[in-house]
């Protein structure tokens, strides 16, 4: 199965660890039976554990994925502790709701936005894919809604908005519960891209990315000494014509 995107891992002590770094399901999900029969098993594989300790740093990716993957661990019996560990953005923050306790590092971050997606087809197909994802769209509200307790129209204005949120505002409005003030997320900005524990996101896919100011900027450009530089390029010119031209 390619771009396998979760790793489970038991543990001696009757717990079990759930790893989701990067994108979720960066190949098919949707239409695609293998894919939830595979998670399914590893997760039965288990079998009898009392806690699972789910790890996200992910951007998002494919809906259906994370509503799977939402629903196969809310069905589970085992306590649900959710960890962010650097990002929960899009349909990962969906799937971060199933923790029975959300804890976010310090400097983590999580982010909520309305569904989109990119399709061909003709104007029925357009307009069954517009029901669909007002649908899709009603039962995310109705996770996060379960979740922080918030009134579905303040939800509704957060998505629409595209909302980013540091750890101290994800508990503020519920959505996480718990803030790990012993552990720092590496985080810094780079052309364009979030680089958060060690995963990289790309900025451009989001309407509205965040501007935070635990971020390490990027570096402005190095500023060269002109007269250095004339001196270089002196030499150079030197150097082509000992070489009889050939540079």
């Amino acid at each position: 199965m390619k771009n396998k995107f979760w790793k489970f891992k038991a543990k001696d002590d009757g717990t079990a660890e759930l790893l989701l770094y990067g994108e979720i399901s960066s190949s098919t999900w949707w239409g695609d039976e293998v894919t939830p029969k595979q998670f399914k098993k590893d997760l039965d594989d288990l079998g009898d554990v009392s806690e699972i300790n789910v790890y996200i740093n992910s951007e998002g990716g494919d809906v259906f994925a994370g509503q799977a993957i939402y629903s196969m661990l809310k069905r589970h019996r085992a306590t649900i502790n959710i960890y962010v560990d650097g990002l929960a953005a899009s349909i990962a923050s969906v799937i971060a709701m199933v923790g029975d306790k959300v804890i976010m590092p310090k400097n983590a971050m999580m982010m909520v936005h309305n569904p989109w997606t990119i399709a061909i087809g003709t104007a029925d197909d357009f307009r069954k894919l517009a029901d669909d994802m007002d649908k899709i769209r009603e039962s995310i509200i109705t996770v996060y809604t379960d979740k922080s307790g918030m009134d579905q129209d303040k939800i509704i204005e957060m998505m629409d908005k595209e909302t980013w949120m540091t750890a101290e505002e994800a508990v503020k409005y519920g959505f996480a519960d718990e803030i790990e003030e012993e552990k720092q997320v590496a985080a810094s900005l780079n052309g364009g891209f979030l680089m958060l524990n060690g995963q990289k996101f790309d900025l451009s896919k989001f309407k509205n990315p965040p501007k935070l100011a635990f971020l390490t900027p990027e570096k402005p450009p190095q500023k060269h000494d002109n007269n250095l530089l004339s001196l270089f390029e002196k030499q150079l010119c030197i150097n082509k014509n000992l070489l009889g031209g050939m540079f």
